[in-house]
């Protein structure tokens, strides 16, 4: 008992669930023996609230999610979000615009804890029900924004991502997640690490006692806060450098292989 975690934290997408974006029957199986037997999976995703309900059933019993790369903590069991960090509003308004006059055609989105906003240039990723708020970043972000998303369409991704990290200068936390071409920025502090060292502190549990999965950049500040890390195969390289441990790859369901040997 005493080398087993408390709790176990994993990203989703490229993580938890398999390429193809589903959660597969053993890896549910295994989230539910392993918290029967006393240790909870806590989902720790870049993903912001309304790409969570479809989880819902495999959360667990604490029923939380720490999304929007720890931006918000979500109750997915009653479609809520608890808190939301906000970027503040002066300092992301600088941004913006430092941002429009260095990266040309640069358009913006907002997730927030009532949804996303867009502006008419911003093409999301993927396109949900919820994809409906369509304005200028000044009508978009008239509620507290959790994280802000840049692209420019056709832009060379590597390139892009560097302008954006030289102009954001410490002025927010630069995250990528995976999605080429696209910047996530949360306000100044606000991680995956941060918000789960949060949800871990009101539970009483030591960093010592988390274990933690992942497989992209974003993910490495949970990684480094953890007291073991775990990267799957197929994990950036990055992480696997930063990592306690490397297991199976997502489609060979590694993190239930890993909650399988706690049990």
């Amino acid at each position: 008992m005493a080398n087993r975690p408390r709790v176990v934290a994993t990203d989703l997408d490229g993580t938890l669930l398999r390429s193809d974006g589903s959660l597969s029957p053993r890896t549910r199986e295994a989230i539910a023996a392993a918290e029967a037997a006393g240790i909870p999976t806590l989902f720790v995703t870049g993903r912001p609230p309304r790409l969570l309900d479809e989880l819902a059933d495999a959360v667990g019993g604490h029923g939380i999610a720490i999304c929007g790369n720890g931006a918000f903590v979500y109750d997915v069991s009653a479609r809520t979000v608890v808190t939301s960090r906000g970027h503040d509003t002066e300092l992301m308004a600088a941004v913006v615009a430092d941002l429009r006059a260095a990266v040309p055609g640069i358009a913006f989105a907002v997730e927030r804890a009532d949804g996303m906003g867009r502006e008419l240039g911003f093409m999301p990723a993927r396109d949900t029900p919820d994809d409906r708020a369509i304005g200028t970043f000044e009508e978009i972000s008239t509620t507290p924004v959790g994280k802000l998303l840049a692209r420019v369409p056709g832009a060379e991704p590597d390139d892009f991502l560097r302008k954006v990290m030289a102009v954001v200068d410490g002025r927010a936390e630069l995250a990528f997640s995976g999605i080429v071409g696209l910047a996530e920025m949360t306000g100044q502090g606000i991680t995956k690490a941060s918000g789960l060292a949060a949800w871990c502190a009101e539970h009483g549990i030591d960093a010592a006692e988390v274990w933690a999965c992942g497989d992209m950049p974003n993910d490495l500040p949970m990684l480094a806060w953890a007291g073991r890390s775990y990267a799957v195969a197929n994990a950036h390289p990055d992480v696997h450098a930063a990592a306690t441990d490397v297991i199976a790859s997502n489609d060979d369901d590694a993190v239930a292989q890993l909650l399988e040997s706690l049990l």
